[in-house]
């Protein structure tokens, strides 16, 4: 008995089932890096990302019917492992000056594996002919972007602040790791 060759048209639908799942989980790990966040600036821009991500995955439902499938999530082997490691950063760093800045680092990681997905879902979408779908996936493929740019630059001051040598120079001075940044125990 002669299987089915698999399609394009499979893949997409394989990817964004994917994706579907990653985003669900991804709501989830930024409330939770929300509220281990020590950072005022990184917290906010977990916050706001996750709102961001609940509406993506509206769009991703919005995509499936467009397609005629229906919205079925398939387990993200990659997106377990990145909050697999979220989870273990935060047991390993939660009360060092450096939280903050792996926080963000775990937090990049999701974003470009998102950036990565996204791009593919909206190149095969127009191959496809599902132009409204590659509307919707480069919507959510611009604001994934943008979070990551987001996310550079909050890194770029934390990195700074978590730093042993910065730590150690301010806790010499008597000042704290930074605005809105964790203390050294």
């Amino acid at each position: 008995m002669a299987t089915k060759q698999k399609t394009l048209q499979d893949a997409f639908y394989e990817t964004l089932k994917d994706v579907y799942y990653a985003e669900k989980q991804s709501v989830r790990a930024l409330k939770k890096a929300a509220k281990a966040a020590g950072h005022e600036e990184l917290q906010h821009a977990f916050e706001t990302h996750a709102e961001e991500s609940a509406n993506q995955v509206e769009r991703l439902q919005q995509v499936f019917e467009i397609i005629g499938k229906p919205a079925r999530a398939k387990t993200c082997e990659a997106m377990q492992g990145l909050t697999a490691e979220m989870e273990d950063d935060l047991e390993d760093f939660g009360d060092s000056p450096a939280a903050d800045a792996v926080l963000a680092a775990c937090a990049q990681a999701v974003e470009h594996y998102e950036i990565a997905r996204y791009g593919t879902l909206k190149t095969w979408a127009i191959q496809l002919g599902y132009k409204e779908a590659a509307k919707l996936l480069d919507d959510t493929l611009q604001e994934e972007k943008k979070t990551d740019q987001l996310l550079s630059q909050i890194a770029e001051r934390i990195n700074v602040e978590g730093s042993e040598e910065d730590s150690g120079e301010a806790a010499a001075k008597g000042k704290g790791g930074g605005k809105g940044g964790r203390q050294a125990a």
